[in-house]
């Protein structure tokens, strides 16, 4: 039996359309294949013709007039930019709200070292999570922005889903790559913001010594007197908030200005000097703790406060001077 080509390509590209459109354009499609035809045509005039009609998918399209991509030039570069932004930030939102969570609820009946590596595995599958979330309802949002846009014209859109014109160029900076951030360092220093604030509110729970072996660990004292540390809580807050804000700062501006690196410089002095006069209260570090560490290692208690609490305000001291000269020195680069 001799197939008809003309009869199948039409079939191929109405079954592609809604039904209300399909005996229609077959109408049209068929009378277009006609008249393209020769008066005495063979199957190879035939097949040049469909041909030239092009693949039955892409035809069909076209009389949908809908696009065939998920999310076309169009969108994608706003898109992707969104995409860059929001992931990062909602991934350490969700970590800091299971961490909140869990010490909330946390019984004390298991070694908190123990729950802290679950707490590790489940954090990373909720930001796994998340992130596939936002990536789904932002990239569902883009999806139908492309298909309810009737604009004819497919050119890329500015952030404000404006058409682009070189006038724009007068609202760009030029950003060098030596002062340019990264969105993993805005991501790095939201999570550094996370960890040490866990730490210092729970350190009764977390920091300290720890006996056992195998899969368990058992904590025995804690390191630090919590309630010295409670005594500073509200401003420890306060600078907590401050590197929040600085992040989402750096963030939106995407590079380092003298302006940046001054407000860099004010905030790392500001928490130095906080947490100075944290590790030189008489109470910090717990009694017991003190007792332990001195006769395990047959040392004064003078000497182990000189070594732990000297030490910590040397690396305090020089990891701010590192991080105010870098901020300068990025600013500075042209």
């Amino acid at each position: 039996m001799k197939t008809n080509l003309i009869e199948v390509y039409i079939q191929e590209v109405t079954r592609r359309l809604p039904e209300k459109m399909r005996s229609d354009i077959a109408l049209e499609l068929r009378s277009t294949i006609e008249d393209m035809l020769p008066n005495h045509h063979n199957e190879e005039d035939v097949k040049d013709v469909i041909n030239q009609l092009g693949n039955p998918a892409v035809l069909a399209n076209g009389y949908k007039d809908q696009p065939m991509h998920l999310i076309g030039p169009r969108y994608f570069d706003v898109y992707l930019s969104l995409l860059k932004m929001i992931v990062p930030i909602a991934a350490v939102v969700s970590l800091i709200t299971i961490i909140t969570k869990y010490f909330i609820g946390f019984s004390g009946e298991e070694a908190l070292l123990n729950s802290i590596l679950s707490l590790i595995g489940e954090g990373i599958g909720t930001m796994i999570e998340v992130g596939i979330q936002v990536f789904f309802w932002v990239t569902v949002t883009f999806a139908l922005l492309e298909r309810f846009d009737k604009d004819k014209e497919q050119l890329p859109l500015t952030s404000g889903l404006q058409k682009w014109t070189a006038e724009d160029l007068k609202n760009v900076a030029y950003i060098s790559k030596k002062k340019s951030i990264s969105k993993l360092e805005v991501f790095g220093s939201l999570m550094w913001t996370a960890i040490w604030v866990t730490l210092y509110f729970y350190a009764n729970q977390i920091i300290g010594v720890y006996e056992g072996g195998g899969d368990r660990l058992e904590f025995i004292m804690p390191a630090l007197n919590q309630d010295v540390l409670q005594q500073y809580g509200l401003v420890v807050l306060i600078i907590a908030g401050l590197e929040v804000a600085f992040a989402l700062y750096k963030l939106l501006k995407e590079q380092w200005t003298k302006r940046m690196a001054i407000g860099n410089t004010v905030l790392e002095v500001i928490s130095t000097i906080v947490f100075i006069n944290i590790l030189i209260k008489p109470n910090f570090l717990s009694e017991e703790f003190v007792v332990y560490i001195t006769n395990l290692f047959t040392i004064t208690k003078e000497q182990f406060n000189m070594w732990l609490i000297g030490g910590a305000i040397i690396i305090l001291i020089i990891t701010a001077a590192i991080n105010i000269y870098d901020g300068f020195k990025k600013a500075k680069v042209q």
